[in-house]
C-alpha cells in the first residue's frame, strides 16, 4: 500500500511533511539553539539572529520552545490515535462474530461515547486523576474510538457475507483464524484511512487542551501553549501566533491528505486507478510504435 500511496503526488507531499514533523519530534530538543526553559531580561524581543522567532513575555527563545514542544504535540496525537484504534477496532471486528449480546453491548457503549463532549469529559477526568497529558490522551482516545468501531464493523460485515468466509465458518475455522486470514486484510485499508484522519484530529485535540493549560505542567512548551502565551501580547508581537498555528494547520492538512491518498489507492478506487495507469502506459507504448531492430543504413 505504501508504494501505491507514494505513487500519488498528494501521497508524496503528505509523507514528506509528516516525516519532517516526526523528525522535529525526535530531534527538536537537540536542535533547539537555546534552552527552551531559560528566562532572560530580553522579554518580547523582535526577530533577530540570536532569536529567530523572538522571545516571549519571560524572555524565553520562541524558536527553541517551538522545536522542543514538537515532541509533546506529536506523541500526544499518536497516543490518541493508537488508543482509539485499539479500543474501537477490536470490538468492532469481534461484534460481528461474538453473538447478539456482545454486539448490542458494544453498540450501546459506542453510542454513549459519541454523545459525550470529549473536551469537557477530559477536563473532568483530569480533575480526578491529576493534570497529565497521558491521562488526557487516554480519555480522549477512548472518546474518539467509536469512529474505529463503526469503520471496522462496517468493513467486517461486508467481508463476513462473502462466500469464502462462510465456507471457512462451515468448515469449523475459529474466529481468530478467520479474522487473521480473511477479515484483517480487507478491514485494514478503511482503518488506515481512519487512523490518518484521527492523527490529525489528535493534533487539534492536543493543541486545544494545551491551549487551555490542560495536560501539561508549566513551563513545558507545546504548540497550543505557545499560542495561548502569545495571544496576551498581540499588541507587542502581532505575528507571534503565526508559527505554531501554521505548524498545527500544515500537520493536520498533511494527515487529511494522507488519508485521502490511502482511500484513493485502496479498494475499488485503487483498482480503478491502477487499471487507468496501466491503460495509459499501454497507450503510450502503442503510440511510440515498434522500435527498429537495427540502425539506418
Amino acid at each position: 500500500m505504501l508504494r501505491r500511496v507514494l505513487a500519488l503526488t498528494s501521497g508524496r507531499i503528505a509523507v514528506v511533511i509528516l516525516a519532517a514533523i516526526a523528525l522535529l519530534a525526535l530531534l527538536g530538543p537537540w536542535l533547539a539553539p537555546q534552552n527552551p526553559l531559560a528566562t532572560s531580561d530580553n522579554a518580547l524581543a523582535a526577530v533577530s539572529g540570536t532569536h529567530w522567532l523572538g522571545t516571549d513575555y519571560l524572555g524565553r527563545d520562541v524558536f527553541s520552545r517551538l522545536l522542543d514542544g514538537s515532541r509533546i504535540s506529536v506523541l500526544g496525537s499518536l497516543e490518541v490515535a493508537l488508543v482509539a484504534l485499539f479500543v474501537g477496532a477490536v470490538p468492532g471486528i469481534l461484534s460481528v462474530y461474538l453473538g447478539r449480546a456482545f454486539e448490542w453491548f458494544t453498540l450501546r457503549i459506542a453510542d454513549t461515547l459519541v454523545a459525550l463532549p470529549f473536551l469537557l469529559f477530559a477536563i473532568a477526568v483530569i480533575a480526578l486523576l491529576g493534570n497529565g497529558l497521558t491521562q488526557a490522551m487516554l480519555v480522549t482516545g477512548v472518546l474518539v474510538s467509536p469512529l474505529f468501531y463503526r469503520v471496522s464493523r462496517a468493513a467486517t460485515l461486508a467481508v463476513a457475507r462473502s462466500p469464502y468466509v462462510e465456507a471457512a465458518i462451515v468448515s469449523g475455522a475459529s474466529v481468530g483464524w478467520i479474522v487473521r486470514r480473511h477479515v484483517w486484510t480487507k478491514v485494514l485499508p478503511p482503518i488506515a484511512v481512519a487512523l490518518a484522519q484521527t492523527i490529525g484530529v489528535g493534533f487539534v485535540i492536543v493543541s486545544s487542551l494545551t491551549f487551555l493549560g490542560i495536560g501539561v505542567q508549566p513551563p513545558e512548551p507545546t504548540w497550543g501553549g505557545l499560542l495561548a502565551s502569545d495571544l496576551g501580547y498581540l499588541s507587542h508581537r502581532p505575528w507571534a501566533p503565526v508559527a505554531p498555528a501554521l505548524l498545527i494547520m500544515v500537520t493536520v492538512w498533511a494527515c487529511n491528505l494522507l488519508a485521502d491518498a490511502i482511500r484513493d489507492v485502496s479498494g475499488e478506487a485503487g483498482r480503478a486507478l491502477a487499471n487507468d495507469r496501466k491503460a495509459r502506459a499501454n497507450r503510450r507504448e502503442a503510440a511510440a510504435g515498434p522500435h527498429p531492430a537495427g540502425g539506418s543504413r
